[in-house]
């Protein structure tokens, strides 16, 4: 016997706890779980990413992590695809998708079901960009196309070059088309207090420095990823590469890496906050409540 097509999203900041939550509901609920990160999509970027480990699974399966190399570009328009693919896989198998992760273009993209351009790269025009610093860059998407810039994430350099790339194809970057998922869809977002989830990021920050992060950066340059491209993963990857560049010491490292990841977690709700589909909770029992509902309508 079939059961009703409905997927769950679960999403919230940086260090929430999402993964975990996801992993409980999908326990629950005879659920697989689908990767709404655009950094887990990458092979080797496993400690910094916070990607999910064989133990946390739980035996749950999880899709769209390590699908892609980290030396080329992942787009939204490839995660999408294939996020729609795995969706697809779990319905015939009569379980639940649950969408989960921090990316809230990526969960929109699919949600929503946006249509976005298909312009090719130009190499030339991206080589020229990238001298340029991110303030620079967002300038230059203000001035292309401000709609677009009140959206954007401005410290996002891979996502203001392709801003600017398709500003230049096409004249803006056009109003998003959308054609929304034909399933109901739940989501549930975490709520933490700012002085909570600066605790919980401190903490993780410090456990992700003793697992091996400084060493994974290290085994990601010799595979041939370049400083570079280490810079535009942001966060984690690009304070460490300056680390190992020796641009800077431990402790600025940490300290500067820690109020990064305080500002992208801010980034992160405001983005969050427009969508007033999000239910948000505290803690599993409220989202297992929320979900029993939801599964039983």
């Amino acid at each position: 016997m079939s059961i009703a097509q409905k997927i769950i999203v679960i999403l919230g900041q940086t260090a929430s706890g999402k993964s975990g939550l996801a992993v409980k509901l999908a326990k629950k609920f005879n659920g697989e779980i689908i990767s709404a990160d655009s950094r887990q999509v990458y092979k080797g970027m496993d400690i910094g990413t916070g990607k999910i480990s064989k133990r946390e699974k739980q035996g749950i399966l999880h899709h769209l992590l390590d699908v892609a190399s980290p030396k080329r570009r992942f787009t939204v328009a490839e995660y999408k695809k294939m996020a729609l693919a795995a969706i697809n896989k779990i319905f015939k198998k009569n379980k639940i998708p649950i969408l989960c992760g921090g990316t809230g273009f990526y969960i929109q993209a699919v949600v929503d079901g946006i249509a976005i351009p298909e312009v090719k790269p130009d190499l030339l025009l991206r080589s020229g960009l990238n001298s340029l610093n991110t303030e620079a860059l967002f300038e230059k998407i203000k001035k292309l196309d401000p709609r677009r810039a009140n959206t954007i994430d401005r410290y996002n350099r891979r996502r203001l070059i392709r801003a600017i790339e398709i500003a230049k194809k096409i004249g803006v970057v056009p109003v998003l088309q959308k054609n929304p998922l034909p399933y109901p869809v739940l989501m549930i977002g975490i709520k933490k207090s700012p002085e909570e989830l600066k605790k919980l990021i401190k903490k993780r920050l410090l456990k992700r420095l003793k697992q091996g992060m400084i060493a994974e950066v290290k085994k990601l340059r010799q595979s041939g990823v370049s400083w570079k491209q280490l810079e535009e993963f942001g966060l984690e990857y690009r304070w460490l590469a300056r680390y190992l560049q020796s641009k800077l010491t431990r402790t600025v490292l940490v300290s500067l890496l820690q109020k990064d990841i305080e500002h992208f977690a801010k980034r992160q709700m405001t983005w969050f906050k427009r969508d007033n589909r999000i239910y948000w909770v505290k803690n599993y029992k409220e989202a297992k409540s929320l979900a029993q509902k939801f599964i039983n309508k």
